[in-house]
C-alpha cells in the first residue's frame, strides 16, 4: 500500500474522531452550554439540536428546560396573633437563562438550596401578616400568591423563574393542638350545657302550659258535672214530688217498706209497742 493512501485513511480516522469529539446534540427537553477551561463560551445558550465544539478544552453543560419541582421541608410558622404552625409547601420552577444558572448556582442542588432560603423567608413574612384563622380558612390562595411573585423576583437574577409557590398542608403543633383540642371541647360543653339548660326550660315551660289546660279542664269538668248532677237532682225532686202528689198513702208505704228491710236484718232487736207508727202497715 503507498504511503498516500496509509496517510490519508489516518487522516480520515482522525477526522472522524474529531468530528466526533466535536459534534453533540441537545434533546427537546434540555438547554445546554460550553464550558472552556470552566468559563462559560458564547453569550447564549444552545437550543436543541445538532452543535460543535472544540475537542478536548471545551465540554457540555446540560439543564433540564422542562418544570421542576421543590418539595421543602415544613417549617413552623408564627403567625400574627402569636401562633405556631407547621407549613408544608412545594415551588415550581424551571432554569429559563442556563448562562446565568451554570454562573450563579451551579447544579440543582445548588438552585434548590437558594429555592429553599427564600421561599422559606418569603413564607414566614406572608404568613406572619395574618391570624391563624385567616391563614387556614380564606388567605391562603393570596399568601401564596404573593409568594410566589416576591419568590420569582427575588430568583430572577440567578437564571430561574418561579412558575407556583403552593402550600400543601398546614399543621399545628403538638401541643398547639391539645390546647386548641382543650378549648374545642370546652366550648362544645358549654354550649351542650346552654342547649341542655334550654331544653329544660323549655320542658317545664310545656309541663306548667299542660298542667294549667289540665287544670282548666277539670275544671271545666267538675263544673259541668255539678250542673248535671243538679239538673239530676231537681228532675229526680220534682219526679218525686209529683209521684207524692199523686198517691201519699202509696208512697209512705214504700217508704216503710224500704225502713223495714234496712231495720230488720241481721238480727236486729227492737222494743216497740203495738201501737208504734214505725209497725203501723204490720198490723
Amino acid at each position: 500500500m503507498k504511503t498516500s493512501t496509509i496517510a490519508l485513511i489516518a487522516l480520515v480516522i482522525l477526522g472522524t474522531i474529531a468530528l466526533t469529539q466535536a459534534a453533540f446534540t441537545v434533546d427537546q427537553t434540555e438547554k445546554a452550554i460550553v464550558i472552556q477551561l470552566g468559563r462559560p463560551v458564547g453569550e447564549k445558550s444552545l437550543g436543541p439540536g445538532l452543535h460543535f465544539k472544540l475537542p478536548v478544552i471545551q465540554n457540555v453543560v446540560y439543564f433540564d428546560a422542562r418544570i421542576l419541582d421543590f418539595d421543602a421541608k415544613p417549617e413552623e410558622i408564627t403567625t400574627t396573633d402569636k401562633k405556631y404552625m407547621n407549613v408544608d409547601s412545594y415551588t415550581k420552577w424551571r432554569i429559563v437563562d442556563p448562562l446565568t444558572f451554570y454562573t450563579k448556582v451551579r447544579t440543582i442542588q445548588g438552585a434548590q438550596a437558594r429555592l429553599d432560603d427564600i421561599v422559606r423567608s418569603q413564607l414566614r413574612v406572608a404568613v406572619g401578616r395574618y391570624t391563624l384563622i385567616e391563614v387556614v380558612s380564606h388567605k391562603r390562595q393570596e399568601i401564596m400568591d404573593a409568594v410566589t411573585t416576591r419568590s420569582r423576583e427575588l430568583l430572577q437574577p440567578y437564571g430561574i423563574d418561579v412558575l407556583d409557590v403552593r402550600i400543601k398542608r398546614t399543621d399545628l403543633p403538638p401541643e398547639n393542638a391539645r390546647a386548641i383540642f382543650g378549648r374545642m371541647k370546652a366550648e362544645r360543653e358549654r354550649q351542650a350545657k346552654q342547649y341542655r339548660s334550654e331544653g329544660r326550660e323549655v320542658s317545664a315551660r310545656i309541663i306548667a302550659e299542660a298542667d294549667k289546660e289540665r287544670s282548666i279542664i277539670l275544671a271545666d269538668a267538675e263544673k259541668q258535672s255539678e250542673i248535671v248532677r243538679g239538673d239530676g237532682d231537681a228532675q229526680a225532686t220534682k219526679i218525686y214530688a209529683d209521684a207524692l202528689k199523686q198517691s201519699p198513702e202509696f208512697y209512705e208505704f214504700i217508704r216503710s217498706l224500704e225502713a223495714y228491710r234496712k231495720s230488720f236484718k241481721d238480727n236486729s232487736r227492737f222494743i216497740m209497742t203495738p201501737k208504734s207508727p214505725f209497725l203501723q202497715h204490720l198490723q
